[in-house]
């Protein structure tokens, strides 16, 4: 129980490459962000799930005491939990980036990652996603007489993103954690907002107020696939797609809410909900979420529902690193973490630390390089720092700097940084000095695991890992 007695579990949902700009299409999250607090500026750690999740669900931001990404060996946020009494349960719906093979599975208590779907048909849709976006589109008026037949909605005619299964799985450790009193840490992941977008038509059609149908998206999607360019139609059915997919994690989520309610855990638990980077349309020249540190893939939606405190807005700028120190505070229970709890900010107790937020990427020879980096050493380092107002980039292989006014230029495309570095102002000393320090922290990290020899071999990734990945677009 947390010190005001009210908490005993928490749900934490995390939803793969969601932008903050798209809570407009889901109004169960809204719903639950005006009853609590919604962060407007908060921001990942990195610009895709390997280099983000070590600090929503690690201690540490990525490449703190490795060169490769995952967690790093201080307690993560589930053992911290584990070893407290705390029944915890993990649920990925098929990132494999965040599977048992990354160190994501460690302090669950069961965790799934849908990594070995059954039989060859299933398999078959694992690795070929966007065959079952038109599984979705021919089955939709077929499912839709049966759904009348039986007085009831079957949601999809395929699970093709492990939405509907992780759901399940969900509920299924609520209903238990219902009867037995115990403190308890739910944590869910969703990728429909991950490339390929193949949400079920009817979403498709709730985001465009039934003008579009997921027919028109998905051939818009296989021509973008097949690399025949982006036209601004192609664009906007893409789009669309996206809409449409996050509207249907709305829905689960919303599931999820209810469940709560029913049975009778809504108002003990608290309830998270963050974006682990965000998602490109084209923006800076690129679709999806290469190795770029701009407000389309760090600028992400994060919302808290929290027993015993009001709704409000937070303005200033926040990381997702609160994440593991404030479930751990929710939950009473002391951990060791790099980021800071965001319960004093909550409650309205403290003000937001003014700290830059920084974030990291690593960039090949080109930007959509393949395979794309996952390694400090499979590129160049690229780290950002943000204030509530201001962006600033270092490219440490070119010394390259950018520098962005997100008041005056919200599309992040007028590098000024020239002008401030002559007039020598105060944003520009406070974001360098903070990319700086993470920069010679990732350095130190290098000079002792080459002085103590610790990297060894590089573990080979597993065949169903690797089959997700290239499914994701990860070659």
């Amino acid at each position: 129980m947390t010190r005001d007695g009210r908490t005993r579990g928490v749900l934490l949902i995390t939803v793969d490459s969601l932008r903050a700009d798209a809570l407009g299409v889901m109004p169960r999250v809204r719903e639950f962000a005006d009853r609590g607090v919604r962060f407007d500026r908060a921001f990942a750690h990195g610009n895709w799930t390997p280099f983000s999740f070590p600090s929503i669900l690690g201690a540490d931001p990525v490449f703190s005491d490795s060169p490769r990404v995952g967690p790093s060996r201080r307690p993560t946020l589930a053992e911290t939990l584990e070893r407290d009494g705390v029944r915890t349960a993990g649920i990925n719906a098929a990132n494999g980036f965040l599977t048992a093979h990354w160190g994501y599975d460690r302090g669950f208590g069961s965790y799934e990652t849908f990594m070995d779907p059954s039989g060859p048909v299933g398999r078959f849709l694992a690795a070929h996603p966007t065959v079952g976006g038109w599984a979705q589109v021919l089955g939709s008026p077929f499912r839709r007489v049966a759904n009348a037949v039986r007085g009831t909605e079957r949601h999809h005619a395929v699970d093709t993103s492990h939405l509907l299964a992780a759901e399940e799985r969900a509920l299924e450790f609520l209903e238990s954690s219902g009867t037995d009193g115990e403190p308890f840490f739910l944590w869910v992941h969703y990728m429909d907002t991950h490339t390929p977008y193949v949400p079920a038509p009817r979403h498709v059609r709730a985001v465009t107020d039934g003008a579009k149908g997921a027919a028109g998206m998905l051939r818009a999607h296989l021509r973008a696939g097949l690399g025949r360019g982006v036209s601004d139609r192609t664009l906007d059915a893409l789009w669309d797609l996206y809409l449409g997919a996050a509207h249907q994690v709305d829905a689960s989520v919303g599931r999820l809410l209810d469940a709560l309610d029913e049975r009778g855990l809504r108002e003990e638990t608290a309830v998270l909900l963050a974006g682990d980077h965000g998602e490109e349309f084209m923006e800076h020249g690129h679709l999806a979420h290469y190795p770029k540190l701009y407000d389309e893939l760090i600028h992400v939606p994060l919302v808290a529902d929290v027993p015993g405190v009001g709704s409000r807005r937070v303005e200033e700028a926040v990381g997702l690193d609160l994440l593991p120190p404030t479930v751990s505070d929710l939950l009473d229970v002391p951990g060791d973490f790099d980021g800071r709890s965001a319960l004093p900010v909550l409650r309205g107790e403290e003000p937001v630390s003014d700290e830059p937020v920084v974030s990291v990427a690593v960039r090949g020879e080109s930007v959509t390089q393949q395979p794309i980096p996952r390694r400090l050493d499979d590129g160049d380092l690229l780290v950002a720092a943000r204030t509530e107002r201001w962006t600033y980039v270092l490219h440490t292989g070119t010394d390259e700097r950018e520098l962005y006014d997100r008041e005056t230029d919200p599309e992040q495309t007028e590098n000024v940084v020239d002008a401030h570095e002559d007039e020598g102002t105060a944003p520009l000393e406070r974001l360098e000095a903070a990319v700086r320090e993470r920069v010679e922290r990732i350095e130190a990290m290098e000079r002792r695991v080459e002085e103590g020899g610790e990297e060894g071999e590089r573990p080979e990734t597993p065949s169903d890992v690797s089959r997700q990945l290239k499914a994701l677009g990860y070659r």
